[in-house]
């Protein structure tokens, strides 16, 4: 019997080892699995692209990593996105990495991966907004490429002492907010495939 549990790609705008968006993002990753859905966390880290460059598209294609995270994208319904904020935007990371997969590749259109998609977005931060300033920034970039994004959003301020050592958070109800995004994630998709 096929696994029917809707597939969501789970990653962080940070490539940093200790970044708190990462910690956030394998915690989604790890409350979608729990709640019904099939999570795969991705580590950006693993993917090095350059700067998009119309040049270096034309002259020699994506690059390998992009090319692979676009098929990676395509095996997947939904987004989980963590996305930390710089100066009051998203990171340059991010950014990057979905212009890259929002490029053309062989057979794959330009916004292929991103059509039909529903995506939630959390943020987390050291100062007291959490990184809520970016996530209207990467809400509006992802509805302009065709992706649904949920209303439901978590900024996690103070993220120093925000997690427990296990990876959760301390704060209960910003466990329970976390919940309920992934939840309503996983519901959503589940209903669009039926």
């Amino acid at each position: 019997m096929s696994d029917t549990r809707p597939r969501i790609l789970v990653f962080a705008g940070s490539a940093r080892e200790d970044s708190f968006n990462k910690r956030l993002a394998r915690l989604m990753a790890q409350r979608i699995d729990a709640l019904g859905g099939q999570a795969t966390f991705v580590d950006l880290r693993d993917f090095p692209m350059p700067i998009y460059d119309g040049d270096l598209e034309a002259g020699e294609g994506l690059p390998e990593h992009a090319s692979r995270l676009k098929r990676m994208f395509m095996e997947h319904q939904g987004l989980a996105i963590a996305s930390p904020e710089y100066n009051g935007f998203i990171t340059p990371l991010l950014k990057n990495t979905i212009d890259w997969v929002s490029r053309p590749d062989g057979d794959l259109g330009a916004l292929e991966p991103y059509q039909h998609k529903v995506a939630a977005i959390v943020g987390a931060s050291p100062g007291g907004l959490g990184g809520l300033r970016a996530l209207p920034l990467l809400r509006q970039l992802l509805s302009n490429i065709g992706v649904t994004v949920l209303p439901d959003q978590l900024a996690v301020g103070g993220a120093g002492s925000a997690f427990h050592e296990d990876g959760s958070l301390a704060d209960e109800g910003k466990a329970k907010a976390l919940d309920n995004i992934c939840q309503r994630l996983v519901t959503t998709l589940a209903r669009s495939s039926q």
